[in-house]
């Protein structure tokens, strides 16, 4: 079977250099190898993502010269495999609802730090710091009834201990040049958010199930994602899922050394575009032949 690849830019703004790197790192991989090269829209957030967004990405990727399978994968049109996964979860014991506002969790995170410092995530989050885990079973279905917002976090230690250890191989590099063989780590993560009341998918769930689902076998991503590789794994693990292989890519920054976002205009594809910039230009940008 040929390898297969995507590229999964979020409809939230307009593409930039650094999602240009990626999606023709991935198609170059593909091409290099015969392998097939999928795109993958991933539109969960229903607050931020926007169709002209979506069409932007069609218009952009197509200017690169990249061509990709259909029909294209769109996240809001599988939330029903996103729930069948939670279910599954659920059923194991793994799945809890937390019930404390954004505003809630900041004021818990500050009282425990203003004791001692308060551990946070690989993205320098602080970990989840309530107690929703160990409600008693009623008070949970009370709580649900009446209409307050929740969202379903993985009881992580539990996950843990019945994944037991995981590991990836990475063929390419973390932020601290970690590579070859890397134990994944998702503890370091503490109990995730996997979905919330209004939206029964997130970033972590939906990515692993739509790798497995399509039957991705590379992930080559940006090596901000390295270290959600463990929360990953461990997922993987849990619903039976097949591991692909990871190659984590080095981040295209800006002149301060800071990674891209969506707003900086100067390294927008559409804004380099109405400048005269050609689309081989934009790969001697990104340092790629």
């Amino acid at each position: 079977m040929p390898p297969v690849f995507r590229f999964a830019p979020s409809p939230n703004g307009y593409l930039h250099l650094g999602h240009a790197y990626s999606a023709l790192l991935n198609f170059d991989c593909a091409r290099a190898t015969a392998g097939r090269l999928l795109l993958r829209i991933e539109d969960i957030d229903t607050v931020r993502c926007r169709p002209e967004f979506e069409t932007a990405i069609y218009e952009d990727l197509a200017w690169l010269g990249l061509a990709w399978e259909t029909p294209v994968r769109r996240q809001s049109e599988h939330l029903g495999e996103y729930r069948d996964a939670i279910k599954k979860l659920a059923a194991q014991g793994l799945i809890y609802p937390s019930f404390e506002s954004r505003a809630e969790i900041a004021k818990l995170v500050a009282e425990r730090e203003a004791i001692s410092p308060w551990p946070r995530d690989p993205d320098g989050a602080p970990i989840y710091p309530g107690a929703a885990r160990s409600l008693a079973a009623e008070i949970r279905e009370r709580l649900i009834r009446s209409g307050i917002p929740y969202a379903l976090r993985l009881d992580m230690a539990r996950a843990c201990s019945r994944a037991g250890e995981l590991n990836w191989f990475e063929r390419g590099s973390g932020p601290d040049g970690q590579t070859g063989l890397v134990r994944a780590c998702p503890e370091a993560w503490g109990d995730v958010i996997l979905a919330r009341k209004e939206t029964p998918t997130s970033y972590h769930l939906s990515v692993v199930m739509d790798d497995a689902l399509q039957a991705v076998t590379e992930v080559v991503r940006g090596s901000d994602l390295f270290w959600s590789t463990s929360v990953h794994r461990l997922l993987q693990a849990l619903l039976e899922l097949p591991q692909p292989r990871y190659r984590h890519h080095r981040l295209v920054l800006d002149d301060s050394g800071h990674k891209l976002s969506k707003s900086t205009g100067s390294t927008g594809l559409r804004e380099l575009r109405a400048k005269g910039v050609t689309a081989r230009e934009i790969r001697s940008l990104v340092s790629l032949p």
